[in-house]
């Protein structure tokens, strides 16, 4: 099993923990997730897929590069909205913006296009830091994540292929 492959699985298997936090966070501790945790969620959920994919497949270089691309772009999306949220945590009470229409009642009375703005904008309840571990909110973890699985796109953008780097650190016609 190549390197890629180990960690695009390993890259899947967090993006099932992460979906497993949150369901276990909204069932069993009764945490709603606001709008903008819902577009993150569709984040780690989007990057949990192009990983099992990327893991099966285990493509060579521009299959490798195509999926660093697809990783990036989701990433730093997730990145964007993530950062949106902490940011709206960090205001101060009196700032925040007041409580807006839940997201089910947007997805049937606007369109899409209007819906993404209004909840990239935030509402009070995507300011209130409900939950924290190591004194960090979810909106601040799920960031670091992204940052961490932007990275790791990049890397695979970057990374020479295995085949190449081995062939230049043994000349040719020398025995191993």
């Amino acid at each position: 099993m190549s390197f890629q492959r180990i960690l695009l699985a390993s890259g899947f298997a967090l993006c099932v923990a992460l979906m497993a936090a949150a369901l276990w966070l909204q069932h069993v501790e009764g945490l709603d997730p606001c709008p903008l945790c819902v577009l993150q969620r569709g984040a780690v959920i989007a990057l949990g897929v192009l990983m099992l994919a990327g893991a099966i497949h285990d493509p060579a270089t521009v299959g490798r590069r195509l999926y660093g691309v697809m990783i990036t772009i989701t990433a730093v999306a997730g990145a964007a909205t993530a950062g949106r949220h902490v940011w709206l945590q960090s205001l101060p009470p009196g700032q925040a913006p007041e409580c807006g229409p839940g997201l089910e009642y947007m997805l049937g009375a606007f369109p899409l296009t209007e819906v993404i703005e209004m909840v990239l904008r935030g509402s009070g309840e995507c300011a209130e830091v409900q939950w924290t571990f190591l004194s960090l909110s979810i909106p601040e973890w799920t960031l670091l994540l992204f940052i961490a699985f932007t990275l790791f796109g990049l890397w695979l953008i970057a990374a020479r292929p295995a085949a190449r780097v081995a062939a230049r650190a043994v000349p040719e016609g020398t025995a191993q």
